[in-house]
C-alpha cells in the first residue's frame, strides 16, 4: 500500500504541475483585461498612469514566465494569491465556500446511496421482472435529462406551483433537497444499472455456488458476498465521475443561489479573476486526485482476490 500511495503522490505532483501551467496559459489567453474590468466603474476618470500602475501592481507588467514562476512558487507555499476584485488570499475564499459546496456535494451522495443500492440490487434480485423494469427507466430517464434542465423543471413543479420547497438559499434541510435530487439522480440512475450488472456476475461465481450449498438465503448471499465485488465498477466509476459531480455542482449552485464554490468561480469569471479561477481549478484536481487515490486503496477491502493477487506477484 505504501508504494501505491507514494506513486500516487508522485502523479499528484505531476498532474497539478502540468495542471498549473495549462490553467496559466488559458487564463492569459482569454479576451478580456482583468485590469480594465477592475477599473470598469470608473472608467471615465482612468488614465493610461492609473492602467499602468495597477498593472504593476498585480503584477501583470511582467513577462509571463516571470509571472508564472512567481505564482507557482506562491503555490508550492499553499499560497494562492489575493483575489483581485475582492482583496482577500484565495485560500480564505475557498476555505470560506468549501463547506457549503460540501454540503451540497454530500447531500447528492447520500440521495445517490439511497436510491442505487435498493435500486440495484432488487433489479438483480427480480430479473425481467418490474423492480428490474423501474430501474432501467430510470437509467435511461438520468442519462437523457441535463442536470440544468432537471433543475428548472423541479424548480418550476415544486417550489413555483406546489410551492412545496423553496428554490434557493441554504441553511434548512428543505433547502437540500431540489439542488442534491437534481445533482445525484443522473449518477444515481447510472449507478444502479451498474450495480445490477456486477451483482448479476458476481452471483453466477463458484463461491456464490458454494454459499448456496452452506443453506444461505438468496437475500443473505446478495447483500454480504455479491456486493463486494459488484462494487467494485460503481467505486471505480464514482472516483472518474468526481471531476464531472464538481462541475454540475457548479451550475446547481447558480441555479439554486448556493453560496459555494461555484458561484464563487463564476463571480471569478465574469470579473477576470485569474487568481480565484486558478486557484479553484489547482483545487478540484488536487481534490480529484486523491479521491482517485482512496478509490485505488478501497479495491484491498472491497476484493480479497486484488490484495492476494498483488502480494503473490511480489
Amino acid at each position: 500500500m505504501l508504494v501505491l500511495v507514494r506513486k500516487r503522490c508522485t502523479q499528484l505532483i505531476l498532474v497539478l504541475f502540468v495542471l498549473s501551467l495549462v490553467t496559466f496559459t488559458l487564463m492569459k489567453l482569454a479576451p478580456g483585461d482583468p485590469v480594465r474590468t477592475i477599473l470598469q466603474p470608473d472608467e471615465f476618470m482612468v488614465t493610461a498612469a492609473d492602467e499602468a500602475e495597477l498593472r504593476k501592481e498585480l503584477g501583470l507588467d511582467q513577462p509571463l514566465p516571470v509571472q508564472y514562476g512567481r505564482w507557482l512558487l506562491k503555490v508550492v507555499q499553499l499560497d494562492f494569491g489575493i483575489s483581485h476584485l475582492t482583496g482577500k488570499p484565495v485560500t480564505e475564499l475557498i476555505v470560506s465556500r468549501l463547506p457549503v459546496t460540501l454540503q451540497l456535494a454530500g447531500g447528492a451522495l447520500v440521495l445517490m446511496l439511497l436510491m442505487t443500492f435498493p435500486l440495484g440490487m432488487l433489479a438483480a434480485r427480480y430479473v425481467g421482472r418490474w423492480p428490474d423494469h423501474i430501474s432501467r427507466i430510470l437509467a435511461f430517464v438520468g442519462a437523457s435529462i441535463p442536470s440544468f434542465w432537471l433543475g428548472l423543471m423541479l424548480i418550476y413543479g415544486f417550489a413555483y406551483k406546489l410551492k412545496w420547497l423553496p428554490s434557493m438559499g441554504v441553511g434548512s434541510l428543505e433547502n437540500m433537497i431540489l439542488p442534491c435530487f437534481t445533482l445525484g439522480f443522473a449518477f444515481a440512475a447510472m449507478y444502479a444499472r451498474i450495480l445490477r450488472a456486477g451483482l448479476l456476475e458476481s452471483m453466477s461465481q463458484d463461491y456464490i455456488a458454494a454459499a448456496r450449498a452452506r443453506g444461505l438465503s438468496e437475500r443473505q448471499i446478495l447483500v454480504r458476498h455479491a456486493s463486494r465485488s459488484a462494487l467494485l465498477p460503481v467505486v471505480t466509476l464514482f472516483g472518474l465521475n468526481v471531476g464531472t459531480m464538481l462541475g454540475g455542482a457548479v451550475v446547481i449552485e447558480v441555479m439554486f443561489s448556493w453560496p459555494g464554490l461555484g458561484s464563487m468561480v463564476m463571480g471569478a469569471i465574469r470579473g477576470r479573476d485569474y487568481p480565484v479561477i486558478q486557484g479553484f481549478v489547482l483545487f478540484t484536481g488536487t481534490l480529484v486526485v486523491l479521491i482517485n487515490l482512496a478509490v485505488d486503496i478501497s479495491y484491498r477491502y472491497l476484493d480479497p482476490r486484488i490484495r492476494y493477487a498483488k502480494e503473490s506477484a511480489q
